[in-house]
């Protein structure tokens, strides 16, 4: 098969602690015949990979830079503090930023949410990642604030983590080149929406009808019409009963 005859694809890139799961399977029902073909990226360059045209769409966390991207936010997800199981806030349901004051609070140099001023006291160095992060939570070096889905992409069983109730909180959107607003790219806005697959938008305009023409439901009335017209009598003659006159009386016997 040569590239003009390959049949079109959808790119998606993705951050860590999005799953598209849910929406590539309904994908894959809907248009079996376009493979939608999936790329993590990191929560930085994500929009960088969209606007460089490395990815049809991407879904990315807000905020970010919006240059010459359009976005639709999804959700909201809960920010929670990451502590070892044996840690004092492990013990109670949710805690505040000041309630972090005293503690050693990582923040790392990829972290997705936007503060004024990070709770807690500041490490000796950022960690690079998230997932570094992690590991210096475990190793008891500090505590870490992140969106719930990172806590549970990293997941350790030494760790468990608490809503923080004050902290900023993350949006995950679907993002595409502004000027680049594809029918495939329709197509995926109405799966993360929830549009069913008999919604029209996305979709080709209806033809308009050629009201010249005549309908079905046209030309079946003309036919009606027509055979009812000659089964009725001409005009100015009349309806015969029977065998078509007057019954004639029985003949006369001669005598």
């Amino acid at each position: 098969m040569t590239g003009s005859d390959a049949p079109p694809s959808f790119r998606l890139a993705y951050v860590p602690g999005v799953t598209p799961t849910k929406w590539v399977r309904i994908w894959h029902e809907r248009l079996p015949g376009v493979p939608l073909v999936l790329s993590g990226v990191s929560a930085a360059e994500a929009p960088d990979v969209v606007r460089g045209r490395g990815a049809d769409a991407g879904l990315v966390r807000l905020p970010m830079d919006r240059t010459g991207l359009s976005a639709i936010p999804l959700y909201t997800e809960t920010t929670v503090v990451v502590v070892p199981k044996d840690h004092l806030v492990a013990a109670v349901e949710e805690v505040s930023a000041a309630e972090l004051a005293d503690e050693v609070v990582l923040h790392p140099l990829d972290d997705t949410l936007e503060w004024e001023r990070p709770p807690g006291l500041p490490a000796v160095e950022r960690p690079a990642t998230t997932a570094d992060a992690v590991e210096l939570v475990a190793a008891g070096v500090g505590l870490l604030v992140v969106p719930q889905s990172l806590a549970r992409l990293y997941h350790r069983r030494d760790l468990t983590y608490r809503p923080v109730t004050d902290a900023p909180e993350s949006r995950v959107a679907l993002s595409w080149r502004e000027d680049e607003t594809t029918d495939l790219v329709e197509q995926f806005i109405g799966i993360v929406r929830g549009r069913t697959v008999n919604s029209t938008r996305g979709r080709p305009a209806p033809v308009p009808e050629d009201k010249s023409k005549p309908t079905a439901k046209a030309k079946a009335k003309s036919k009606a019409t027509a055979k009812s017209a000659a089964r009725k009598p001409a005009a100015g003659k009349s309806a015969r009963s029977g065998s078509g006159g007057a019954k004639r009386g029985k003949p006369r016997r001669r005598s």
